[in-house]
């Protein structure tokens, strides 16, 4: 009889490590994901087939694609999706800057990252500021 109860417990313990495994995935960070979602500005960039974006909230990314041609969308507000480059690292180097900034530190707190862009929709002609 014991055994069985050990057992029992020893599944529940399994199935409830495995539930809250599946909610911390479920529950990333944004700065963390691999793939992103981002509407803003899109300017031309410093280097040939660079763009950066600007998203409302002053986050800046410098995007460019292969497949995507983002050149006849300068000064238009758009909706991309995009792989981020080093991902991993840049939701680090996000979360650095947060704590940072919790501490009373007066640097830029304004998200910046790479991506590559995979899709692209336009929200407007024009850019609002």
């Amino acid at each position: 009889m014991k055994a069985k109860t050990t057992m029992a417990s020893l599944v529940l313990f399994m199935f409830a490590g495995t539930a809250g495994l599946a909610i911390a995935q479920d529950t990333t960070k944004t700065t963390h994901k691999k793939t992103r979602t981002l509407t803003g500005c899109l300017q031309k960039g410093d280097e040939a087939n660079e763009y950066k974006l600007t998203t409302a909230k002053g986050a800046t990314w410098e995007v460019k694609s292969d497949t995507v041609k983002l050149g006849g969308h300068v000064a238009h507000t758009v909706t991309i999706t995009g792989v981020v480059a080093n991902a991993a690292l840049h939701g680090m180097k996000e979360d650095a800057k947060a704590e940072a900034k919790e501490h009373g530190a007066d640097k830029d707190s304004t998200e910046h990252g790479h991506m590559t862009v995979t899709h692209l929709k336009m929200v407007s002609d024009s850019c609002s500021k």
